[in-house]
């Protein structure tokens, strides 16, 4: 097969990646209270694909500490550079929206700040003790970044009384320095067993069509397993732009559905499996798991 049908392939999406457009009185609601608070979402800076139904049910994903990453992960359409100093207002204008909404599970996450000395971890605090005393029945799930081995930073942001604590893994071992060059796999690893012996509920996601085998998905279970983690996610890769990372492979539903059968037999708790399903999407069914 030549190269050029082969790049035809990878750009041409299969009929299960179709998405509806974001439409509904509850969607408009939503992007309303957002703009109005001038809070940033991982569902626009990351182009998810679930936007649309998310937010037609009311929900979304908040993202704190400002819209600019210090990473360069090769698969983000976060914007990458030096962030500006944080809002020290913005924990108060999450929870207020929160409330506003009236949504029963929020979820935060951040970009990475690793310029800051504590990683952002006050800013975790603040914002989910604020959330927790304006909206008290409000279950809380935080997608929080790779703190590079500050345990101190990482204790702070998971003791705000969260019911659920993600730390995405986002692809294979073999993978991680095309697709994550500042992180580490055995770092996220440790991070998230850590964070479970600390007693929460754990939770972690991968992107899959960057390359890597059925043999790896597999390893990256079992070592997800042996340090606790409760809860996986696993979805389709989308390039955001040209300059991302390619798309290898769509992968077929029917794989996504085994993946999700081996996931469970190998001591995961529960296992969201689909070609659109992201770390947040249906974070809800995760709190009691």
């Amino acid at each position: 097969m030549s190269d050029t049908l082969v790049k035809e392939e990878r750009v041409k999406r299969p009929d299960w990646l179709r998405v509806k457009l974001p439409i509904g009185e509850s969607y408009r609601k939503v992007r309303e209270i957002v703009d109005q608070n001038k809070l940033h979402t991982i569902c626009q800076s990351g182009n998810c694909p679930n936007m649309g139904e998310c937010w037609g049910e009311g929900t979304a994903t908040f993202m704190i500490l400002g819209n600019v990453c210090t990473r360069s992960c090769t698969f983000c359409a976060v914007a990458t550079g030096r962030p500006t100093e944080y809002d020290t207002e913005e924990p108060l204008r999450v929870a207020e929206a929160i409330r506003t909404m009236g949504v029963k599970h929020a979820v935060i996450t951040s970009v990475n700040r690793d310029e800051l000395k504590d990683k952002g971890a006050e800013v975790w605090y603040q914002t989910v003790i604020l959330t927790k005393g304006l909206s008290s029945k409000t279950t809380i799930e935080t997608l929080i970044p790779d703190t590079k081995s500050n345990w101190e930073a990482l204790y702070r942001m998971i003791s705000a009384g969260q019911e659920v604590v993600s730390h995405n893994m986002e692809t294979v071992e073999r993978l991680y320095r095309p697709v994550r060059p500042q992180a580490r796999y055995e770092r996220s690893l440790e991070q998230i067993r850590r964070t479970k012996e600390y007693g929460k509920r754990t939770k972690t996601g991968i992107m899959l069509g960057l390359g890597e085998t059925k043999e790896e998905v597999f390893k990256a279970m079992d070592d997800l397993a042996e340090v606790g983690c409760d809860i996986l996610t696993l979805g389709q890769y989308l390039q955001p732009t040209k300059m991302h990372h390619e798309v290898i492979e769509f992968i077929h539903p029917d794989l996504f559905d085994l993946y999700r059968e081996e996931g469970l037999k190998r001591g995961l708790k529960y296992v969201e499996s689909g070609p659109l399903v992201r770390s947040s999407y249906h974070s809800e069914r995760h709190v009691n798991v």
